[in-house]
């Protein structure tokens, strides 16, 4: 928090944006404000959720949106494989309705291919084109992609450049920082993003060296935001709502897009919103809830990819709902052995029993409020 309020002292007046009569205000300078736009898309909420590889599958993105992302963005998809037509990427761009603008995230290094997988996806449902150039996976980077980008500011701007001229679609762009502590590009990169037509840029504030950790630094954003005229979200460790307004203080920046923090606990974009636009606080979910949403979401995975793809894939997911709670180290394990859907009954039921064995009363567990 310190370190937040030194960025914040030094870079802008912090400003808090509150909604009146469908429009937001400054509350620092009491000066109105446009509703947050993609292009001639307007946000719900300045909270939104972004792309993760094996996490933000159609069933997550519905769920996220329910408890109130701004938007959602699909699984990173090649755009080599695009241009291929490869049927296992195209299914990953599977849309559902989910009551929040849905985005699809594309990767690649050659401007010209991006183009081409752009305009072969212009025939499915989403709303705007996502660019990733944030991505630190080595098998990203050494193909030239993800955030190995960060290194070319003028192939960024190629890439959007492509991008933008195969679609009537708003293009957007997930950055980082940089590619390591000698190349702290993002200033660079946003400006040349913005000039070939990118119509909003998130910013994860680590470089690619330093993958997620140690802390986020505020200031990147706070930077990129001065030097661009496009919206700017900022990203990295957001896990409670004060993390969000903090970020947005510090830095200036339009909204926030929340990723890890939100796995197992869709309810903070409800957390965050409220802060953000100066509602009262909602009601934790209690146990069950959680437990509700972990059953729907795991259901709709298997209904939609079949027990063989989907349990698999549920581990990981399973394992962001036991945040908290009495024997998640059991619990955890337990998500790991996860191979027929009438497991996660077994898994639930031991949720409950880790409670009960840490001596809460048995009539009120499912009252457990979320930690």
């Amino acid at each position: 928090a310190g370190t937040a309020q030194a960025v914040t002292e030094r870079v802008r007046t912090p400003k808090i944006w509150l909604p009146c009569g469908g429009a937001f205000f400054d509350n620092s300078e009491e000066q109105p404000m446009e509703p947050l736009k993609i292009g001639n898309i307007i946000l719900p909420h300045r909270a939104v959720f972004g792309p993760m590889a094996g996490f933000t599958d159609a069933p997550c993105r519905r769920l996220m949106a329910q408890h109130g992302a701004g938007f959602t963005v699909s699984e990173m998809v090649s755009s080599r494989a695009l241009v291929y037509g490869d049927h296992k990427t195209v299914s990953l761009l599977k849309a559902e309705p989910n009551g929040a603008p849905y985005g699809v995230q594309i990767f690649g290094e050659v401007p010209e291919i991006m183009g081409e997988a752009t305009a072969a996806i212009e025939q499915y449902e989403f709303d705007f084109v996502d660019i990733n150039m944030g991505c630190p996976a080595p098998k990203i980077v050494s193909g030239g992609a993800g955030s190995k980008l960060m290194l070319d500011p003028d192939r960024c701007g190629r890439i959007v450049e492509q991008v933008v001229a195969n679609t009537k679609r708003p293009v957007t762009v997930k950055m980082r920082k940089g590619w390591d502590a000698d190349h702290i590009t993002a200033v660079e990169c946003a400006k040349a993003c913005e000039q070939a037509g990118a119509a909003l840029i998130a910013v994860h504030a680590r470089t690619r060296e330093q993958m997620y950790t140690p802390g986020i630094d505020p200031e990147i954003i706070a930077r990129v935001k001065d030097a661009v005229r496009v919206p700017v979200l900022g990203n990295g460790d957001i896990h409670s709502a004060e993390d969000a307004v903090e970020m947005m203080q510090a830095t200036g920046c339009d909204g926030v897009m929340i990723a890890r923090g939100a796995l197992g606990d869709p309810w903070l974009f409800e957390r965050v919103n409220a802060a953000i636009e100066g509602l009262p606080a909602p009601k934790a979910p209690n146990l069950q809830a959680r437990m509700n949403a972990l059953r729907r979401q795991v259901e709709e995975m298997v209904e939609q990819k079949g027990e063989f793809v989907a349990m698999p894939q549920a581990r990981s997911q399973t394992m962001h709902y036991m945040k908290g709670l009495k024997g998640a180290a059991n619990l955890r394990r337990y998500c790991c052995t996860l191979t027929h859907l009438e497991d996660l009954d077994e898994l639930i039921d031991a949720v409950f029993e880790e409670q009960r064995k840490a001596g809460i009363d048995p009539d009120d567990v499912r009252e457990v409020p979320f930690p």
